[in-house]
């Protein structure tokens, strides 16, 4: 494996242990940070993927979007009090292109609401294209394709 191959592999999978602990300690103001201005963030089922469907839970097309999301859950979103936590595997090199490295990562979100259970809410993988220029690591593109069939309760915060 080459030594730019290598740098990438490892600026990925520091950058996706950082995305998780951001999401999983409620820092969500700082989440549209982790992508460029023009950015694709989407939440789609394995299913429609499959079958050339484009409908996905969220949605997002720019860093602005991303950041009204982050308001709507903080002002006007209602959902159940809960916390979260990230299990994102090693990353696996799809694709490397100047600045542009394409990813996989196999992730698992695990939810703890007020009863104190802790349960699987939403397993899958992102795929993703990431823009390694200009010194800072950032997503160009994320779709988290998910396996689970039901989602438990209202999808309200990022994957």
């Amino acid at each position: 494996m080459s030594e730019s191959i290598q740098n990438a592999q490892r600026a990925i999978d520091d950058f996706n242990a950082a995305y998780g602990l951001c999401l999983d300690d409620d820092r969500l103001e700082q989440w549209p940070e982790l992508f460029v201005e023009s950015c694709l963030y989407q939440i789609i089922s394995r299913e429609n993927v499959s079958n050339g469907l484009p409908a996905a839970v969220m949605y997002c097309d720019s860093r602005a979007m991303l950041i009204d999301r982050v308001v709507a859950l903080r002002k006007a979103n209602v959902f159940p009090e809960h916390f979260n936590r990230h299990l994102i595997g090693r990353a696996v090199i799809t694709g490397f292109e100047g600045d542009e490295v394409s990813a996989e990562a196999s992730y698992v979100v695990f939810q703890t609401r007020n009863d104190g259970e802790t349960r699987i809410y939403n397993a899958g993988k992102y795929v993703d294209r990431f823009d390694l220029g200009g010194g800072t690591i950032r997503l160009n593109c994320r779709s988290c394709i998910y396996d689970t069939l039901r989602i438990a309760t209202l999808l309200a915060t990022p994957i």
